[in-house]
Order: structure tokens, then sequence, then C-alpha cells
């Protein structure tokens, strides 16, 4: 809305465009502080400014990527993240061809200058973009330099300490949960909604999905568990 110019929106088209009713939304919404003014609707900036707050987005965040190959790259160049309030502050590799380079106006440092750069930053939140077989000892580096939020892309499965949040995004299981889907599609011209509940029996032949940031937890390789026979 705001991108639209728009200065208010009403309850009725925020719960169109998130797909809940407008009543859920406006209860919801209460939470955080923000209440519509009937007939106006919401204010646009505020509610912004209210949802920011309630999801730590009201402040900058420093970010390192630990792997600049094609993916580090590609994220490090997204101009999604500082838009959302994450400066990639740091990235890192031990690729000698890498190491040295600018990438977006950041020179690549060394692995064994992580602890050094994310203390000179302030890192609060690191990336790691690595081969599966160099993710565990970037993440043990990364916790031992005191970064404590942990976004995996490594197609590993790694381990951290209590304390510590992890996030796993494997892109295998998001192609697993779009195959169950593609593979019961009508043939009709319609669309179904993937972000629909999985079948309870299906859930249980996946060791992992959309795990949230769990202590410690990891959310696996997402590959499909056999059944018992």
């Amino acid at each position: 809305m705001r991108e639209r110019q728009r200065s208010t929106v009403s309850s009725s088209e925020l719960a169109e465009a998130t797909g809940v009713n407008a009543a859920t939304l406006r209860r919801d919404l209460s939470h955080l502080g923000s209440y519509g003014t009937r007939g106006t609707g919401y204010d646009v900036s505020h509610l912004l400014g209210r949802v920011d707050r309630a999801l730590a987005l009201d402040r900058e965040w420093p970010v390192a990527i630990v792997g600049v190959g094609n993916l580090g790259r590609a994220l490090a160049r997204s101009g999604n993240f500082s838009a959302r309030g994450f400066r990639v502050a740091a990235l890192v590799d031990v690729d000698p061809s890498s190491v040295g380079t600018t990438v977006d106006g950041l020179v690549v440092e060394h692995l064994d200058e992580l602890a050094e750069a994310v203390r000179r930053e302030r890192v609060e939140i690191a990336v790691v973009a690595t081969p599966a077989s160099a993710a565990q000892d970037v993440a043990d580096r990364l916790v031992g330099a005191g970064v404590r939020v942990i976004l995996n892309f490594a197609p590993a499965v790694i381990q951290v300490d209590e304390g510590v949040r992890l996030r796993n995004v494997d892109l295998a299981a998001e192609l697993q949960v779009l195959a169950f889907y593609g593979s019961r599609l009508p043939p009709a011209e319609t669309v179904l909604d993937v972000a629909s509940p999985v079948p309870a029996a299906v859930q249980g032949l996946w060791r992992s999905g959309p795990a949230g940031l769990a202590p410690g937890a990891s959310t696996g390789t997402g590959r499909p568990r056999r059944p018992s026979s």
C-alpha cells in the first residue's frame, strides 16, 4: 500500500490481500496497538511502524554472508535485504579467487578473519551459503564469534549450541512440497493454494518442513522418510 502511495487502507482490503477474514485481521492488529478508524481504515505509515516494531524490524540488522559463490553473490546483491532492514556488512570465503575481490562495494574477507569481521561490524545474523562439507565448520566458527542467529542455505544438517537460532532453507524440500501439489492438480485450469496445510498423513512422511526458529534446532535435509511397512 505504501508503494502504491496509499495513506490509508481498510481492514477488508488487508484481509483480502492476506487471505484472512476482516474480523480476525482487526483483532490481530489490535494486539499491536493499531486500531483502524471506522469509515477510514488504517493509517498505512502508522500500521507499518507497529508491524515493524512487533517483528523487530524497526532497526538495522548487520548480516554476514559466508560463502561467496553464485548463491552468496546473488544474496549480497539482493536489494531486498536493505529494503527490509538488513545490511550486508561482511562477505567471507576461502577461495583465493574470491578473497580480496569486491562484491557490491564489499571486499570479500578470508574465513580466518570471520571473528574480526563479526566484532567490527557487530554482526548479529549470518547466512551460510557454503558447500555442504564446510557448513558445520562455518557454523561452529560463527557461534564461536558470538553470532546467535544463523540462516543455512547449505544442503547439510548442522548442529548448533542451545540458545542459537538456526533456520535451514532447503530448496529441494520446497520442490518436494510443490511436487506433491503439482501431482494433484485437477485437469481444469484451477490454481491450488500451495500454502494450505499438507494432510497429516503426508506430514508424517517428511522429516522436516517450515520449522520456525526453534532453539538449537535444525530443519533437516527435507528428504522424505519411507513409511514403515
